[in-house]
């Protein structure tokens, strides 16, 4: 395993922030990780525990370690003729396990087709997207803690999933390094086609199963997000806000356009691309940073752009939505001091 000096991180975000981390190694197996891990060089050193990058923002160069595990094995455990265990290394790229799982035929992923990052991400962050979210699906999580190095595992209780969060986000941050994820699938999958424009993309089809879903998401995905390689950007930004029903009454009846979508009896989560564009933000530029043109809800990086330009960009935009609508938004990203 080679342990890298200044080593260029453009490529290691999405955002494609010019930045560099002091050291950086890509551990291959368990062994290694343990021996990074160990080694008295790095101990007094920050540490950044990356996967794909695509939901960090760089503010500068990285004066630590970053480890970066390519743990990439993907294996599978029939239970009964309608569920499998699939278990994915931390580093597997994210959609490559969603394409294995849906010519596999196991459905429970396919709307989650087309994210970026990687697997060991995925229960961080409780990705999700068209009405499911990672936790619908994960069964266990495997992490080395970083005091002890020993192995530990979570429950899908024990994780404390919520709306983009877990416990990995709020008691374990920075103290353990994700190396496997399990999830339970469907052998005859449960299709979730109600959320956003999917049921109508998949009307017109004759009969519509994981691929046809899968398909559908990813056309949705292309037509509203910007691809990272071709303009830097982290995806959503902001976390859609969840608002008291009375609230989101009232601007229902002053904006009656508006969607919003159930949390509860008594909340509802309000679309936060939506609150953005009603500022006027929608395909604005703030010198080498803006607001993508198609989607409010995307803050994009024109090529030279810095972390410090992008967090600027949010607080203004943070404050014009509070000043409106008196509504507070929260970043889905983490910021990388």
């Amino acid at each position: 395993m080679q342990i890298h000096q200044h080593y260029p991180l453009k490529a290691q975000n999405t955002f494609g922030f010019d930045v560099k981390a002091r050291y950086y190694a890509e551990p291959t197996n368990l062994a290694e990780l343990k021996s990074l891990l160990s080694d008295v060089s790095f101990r007094e050193l920050p540490l950044l525990i990356l996967g794909g990058g695509s939901n960090l923002l760089f503010r500068g160069n990285f004066e630590g370690l970053v480890i970066h595990p390519k743990f990439i094995a993907i294996t599978a455990t029939v239970l009964n003729n309608n569920e499998v265990i699939v278990s994915a290394g931390a580093g597997v790229i994210w959609d490559d396990l969603v394409v294995y799982c849906d010519r596999s035929g196991w459905g429970g992923l396919e709307n989650l087709s087309g994210i970026p990052g990687t697997v060991g991400a995925a229960p961080v962050q409780n990705i999700g997207a068209y009405g499911v979210e990672a936790k619908d699906s994960i069964t266990e999580v495997e992490a080395l803690r970083l005091d002890t190095l020993e192995t530990i595992r979570f429950t899908n209780a024990d994780c404390c999933f919520g709306y983009r969060d877990s416990i990995f986000k709020q008691e374990w941050k920075n103290k353990l390094v994700i190396t496997k994820v399990k999830f339970r699938l469907s052998t005859q999958a449960d299709l979730k086609t109600y959320y956003g424009g999917l049921s109508e993309l998949l009307k017109s089809l004759p009969s519509v199963g994981i691929e046809e879903v899968r398909e559908a998401v990813l056309q949705i995905r292309k037509e509203k997000l910007p691809n990272p390689a071709e303009i830097g950007n982290a995806g959503s930004f902001f976390k859609n806000p969840t608002v008291p029903k009375t609230t989101a009454s009232a601007l229902q009846a002053a904006y009656p356009q508006l969607t919003v979508y159930p949390v509860d009896d008594n909340k509802v989560k309000i679309p936060a691309g939506w609150l953005i564009e009603q500022c006027g933000w929608k395909g604005k530029l703030l010198g080498r940073v803006g607001v993508h043109k198609a989607q409010a809800l995307v803050l994009v990086n024109y090529g030279a752009g810095t972390g410090e330009e992008i967090l600027q960009l949010a607080a203004a935009i943070w404050q014009s939505v509070v000043e409106r609508f008196d509504i507070e938004l929260e970043m889905e990203v983490n910021v990388v001091n």
